[in-house]
């Protein structure tokens, strides 16, 4: 399973190798990290996704964290309420007779075309991770040359709303 991690933490040299360790000592792979400073420029907030065997190996990561002299704070957001997005920017092979092809999916997307070159075309696109995945399986086919990607960053919505399944259907009348 994975989950969503965040940990606010003093925004000092050494914090990140030492959180990062942590999770190489408990075997977890972390699948994406992003840090950034907060308001406070004291203050950086972290967000991880990783993949957890169990619950209580959450909680026993979680509460390891806890104990490190830098995290002032740390929450497993996975099943709340959260604003989530990710950037990628993803160059393609295409040439002069297929950018407009291109421009026609990037507009439903809300992605931007960031970079042209004689044979290759840059795309910038930020969104929830499924939103990101889907606009970039419909660029495989011109040939994806690179890819480079932030990872999800993450917090609380302002208002609590219990989490829905994205995958349960509901038949309204």
């Amino acid at each position: 399973m994975k989950r969503t991690i965040t940990a606010l933490v003093n925004n000092t040299s050494g914090v990140l190798n030492r959180i990062t360790g942590l999770f190489a000592r408990r075997h977890y792979n972390i699948e994406s990290i992003t840090v950034g400073v907060t308001e406070n420029p004291a203050i950086s907030r972290m967000t991880f996704v990783v993949a957890a065997d169990s619950m209580e190996n959450v909680e026993q990561v979680i509460k390891q964290l806890n104990k490190q002299v830098d995290v002032l704070k740390v929450k497993d957001i996975t099943d709340e309420s959260i604003v989530a997005r990710e950037l990628a920017l993803v160059k393609i092979v295409a040439n002069p007779q297929q950018r407009g092809e291109v421009a026609a999916l990037v507009n439903p997307f809300r992605a931007t075309i960031i970079d042209v070159g004689r044979e290759s075309m840059t795309i910038q696109i930020t969104g929830d991770h499924p939103k990101v995945e889907a606009f970039i399986d419909l660029l495989r086919p011109y040939g994806i040359k690179e890819i480079a990607r932030t990872g999800i960053t993450a917090f609380n919505r302002s208002t609590k709303k219990p989490v829905q399944d994205p995958y349960r259907l509901t038949l309204i009348n």
